[in-house]
């Protein structure tokens, strides 16, 4: 009766649109008073789930990535994406794969990389005369990168939530090749369908240019180097990196680049607040859902019945890719880490799937979740800077769809794809 008090009434705030942190909050709550426990015990929970040394980084991972955003990286990105690849047939959307796939590494959101290169490229590729819903569909799965490709705010909180027994800068490691194997595979899935439907190419621009463009983009590109290699080289912490990274965005985009104005400084530092507290509200409450389900014994229950459908390590994972990818459609990202976590990396463990392989899964599932309604962060995003009803987009996204969705099994049933680039580096 309990767990169905706690699931109950969690599925109703959020079915009626309460926040999915108040949500978590409340659902706890209601089972604390059920159980008869000391409400002090829930608020302690929520304290000390945000009392965690290593979510110090998350606030400067999202303030270097809100600088990076208003202070002209991206653009720069683009020229340089523009005159490596902008002369494919349908090079412009190669320029946005592959800008995704370098902003990524700077901005470390998805919804950010949407907000940003779509409001650059989608205009400009609907002028040259590509269907609007193709410039908004490989828009809105590129900027899956941001979340895989380092430094992702996200992989923190899973390694939170995971109980910080893993390296957050292996983890940072772990993501970048199968990031770039997602982003190939939908380059590929962008390039066969602009062949199809013969879309424009681009002039090449000349070695000269492409040196030119990479030159300029160096600054911003270090931004990344900074922060992974850092924390892989032991000279940082993860948290320090975090920092310095946003020291060196200020001073990359104020005194370089001198294209962050004070204006942008300010809506930087107020959208970088705004994000932070949304981020722990939403960590301490899950910390105390979490703790019901802990003592409801809900990790133990999912696998018995999981177990129970097969005892083929195949099936099971293919289960529970499912039930992520069906999760990620009608919930928020970072609620998803936090909740699923301690439910299903038992059971990947239990399989002989290591946890920073799980990891990964879990980022690609939940990030293929933003590109998909109802609750698709970036899907939405896009729509409206395209100007695209979501019901004419979700119609022609299926390619790159099933582009993640390959990347997504690799990533799943071939565990060196994910762990030798970490082994290598951190033996």
């Amino acid at each position: 009766m309990g767990l169905a008090i706690l699931l109950g009434l969690f599925a109703l705030l959020t079915v009626i649109g309460a926040p999915v942190a108040f949500a978590l909050g409340m659902a706890a709550i209601a089972a604390f008073f059920y159980e008869g426990l000391p409400l002090m015990i829930g608020f302690q929970r929520i304290v000390s789930g945000v009392s965690t040394f290593s979510l110090l980084a998350i606030p400067f991972f999202i303030f270097a990535g809100e600088l990076m955003l208003h202070g002209g990286i991206a653009a720069r990105l683009i020229r340089l994406a523009s005159a490596s690849v902008g002369w494919m047939r349908g090079g412009l959307g190669q320029v946005n794969v592959f800008s995704s796939m370098l902003f990524g590494g700077i901005s470390g959101s998805a919804v950010a990389d949407t907000s940003a290169l779509g409001s650059l490229l989608i205009p400009v590729m609907k002028e040259k005369g590509y269907d609007d819903d193709y410039a908004v569909n490989v828009t809105v799965t590129s900027s899956i990168a941001g979340i895989m490709i380092p430094p992702s705010h996200n992989m923190i909180l899973y390694v939170v939530a995971a109980g910080g027994g893993m390296s957050v800068a292996s983890l940072f490691v772990a993501g970048i090749v199968p990031g770039i194997l997602m982003c190939l595979l939908l380059a590929f899935a962008a390039r066969t369908i602009a062949i199809r439907k013969n879309f424009p190419t681009e002039p090449f621009a000349g070695l000269k240019a492409i040196f030119i463009s990479f030159v300029a983009s160096i600054p911003g590109l270090i931004t990344a180097i900074i922060v992974v290699g850092g924390a892989l080289s032991g000279v940082f912490t993860v948290t320090e990196s975090g920092a310095i990274g946003a020291i060196y965005a200020i001073l990359i985009t104020a005194l370089v680049y001198r294209t962050l104005s004070l204006k942008d400084f300010w809506v930087a530092v107020v959208r970088s607040v705004r994000t932070t507290g949304l981020v722990m509200v939403l960590v301490g409450c899950a910390s105390a859902f979490g703790y019901m389900l802990a003592l409801y014994e809900v990790p133990k229950l999912l696998a018995h019945a999981l177990t129970s459908l097969s005892d083929n390590p195949i099936v099971i994972l293919l289960l529970m890719n499912l039930i992520l990818l069906v999760l990620g459609m009608i919930m928020d990202m970072a609620a998803l880490i936090l909740i699923c976590t301690p439910i299903f990396l038992p059971v990947a463990v239990g399989l002989g799937m290591d946890p920073i392989q799980f990891g990964i899964m879990l980022m690609m599932n939940l990030g293929l979740g933003l590109c998909t309604p109802p609750v698709g962060g970036c899907l939405f995003v896009g729509c409206a800077i395209g100007n695209v009803p979501i019901e004419k987009a979700v119609k022609s996204i299926w390619p790159f769809y099933l582009a993640i969705l390959a990347a997504l099994m690799l990533v799943t049933f071939v565990p060196a794809i994910s762990l030798t680039l970490p082994n290598w580096l951190n033996p």
